[in-house]
């Protein structure tokens, strides 16, 4: 019989009955409002964005984004192509996001949370097609909706990289030479 530290290691844990659970807010440092200059620059140049939805049996559900886009001063969007996950999870549960955008050179960029709403037709769908019709010569046959998120809640996402105090063009450089690159601007 294996020792009861190795049994433990093994088996699922179960939450405690007679445990408390705690209210706390899942970020400390979150800022309510739009999307400022910074956070429409960050999330335009990566174009890359991850999406966190919960699952209806409570697990959590991350799909990266590559048509993230700035929609207006309030909101993001997405269009899914395959997203099913994601998209099913919108429309099940409570429809809150978490979208994470970050420059992986300069190790910083923004968390933005709130309500998703799924649009498969109608002024949204046929807007959202327009929009990514124009910004990338996306074919609407494969858009199967236009994703909205209603950005509620910001947070910056901030290596670190930082904590002793090294400079953003320090990390930047780092970052460049560790992997032998260099930056191109237009």
């Amino acid at each position: 019989m294996p020792s009861s530290s190795a049994r433990l290691g093994s088996e699922r844990r179960r939450p405690d009955p007679d445990r408390p659970i705690l209210a706390v807010r899942c970020w400390a440092d979150e800022s309510l409002g739009v999307l400022d200059e910074d956070m429409q620059r960050v999330v335009r140049e990566q174009r890359l964005g991850y999406v966190a939805s919960v699952c209806p049996d409570g697990t959590p559900n991350v799909s990266p984004k590559g048509t993230l886009a700035v929609w207006d001063d309030e909101h993001l969007v997405f269009a899914h192509l395959h997203s099913a996950r994601t998209v099913a999870n919108v429309e099940a549960g409570d429809g809150v996001v978490e979208v994470n955008v970050v420059d992986p050179i300069r190790r910083k960029g923004y968390r933005f949370k709130g309500p998703a709403t799924v649009h498969t037709e109608g002024v949204e769908y046929e807007e959202g097609l327009g929009f990514y019709r124009e910004r990338s010569g996306l074919d609407a046959d494969r858009v199967r909706a236009i994703v909205l998120i209603e950005v509620q809640h910001v947070a910056p996402l901030i290596s670190p990289a930082y904590d002793d105090g090294t400079e953003e063009a320090e990390v930047e450089r780092r970052t460049l030479e560790l992997y032998g690159l260099q930056r191109t601007r237009p």
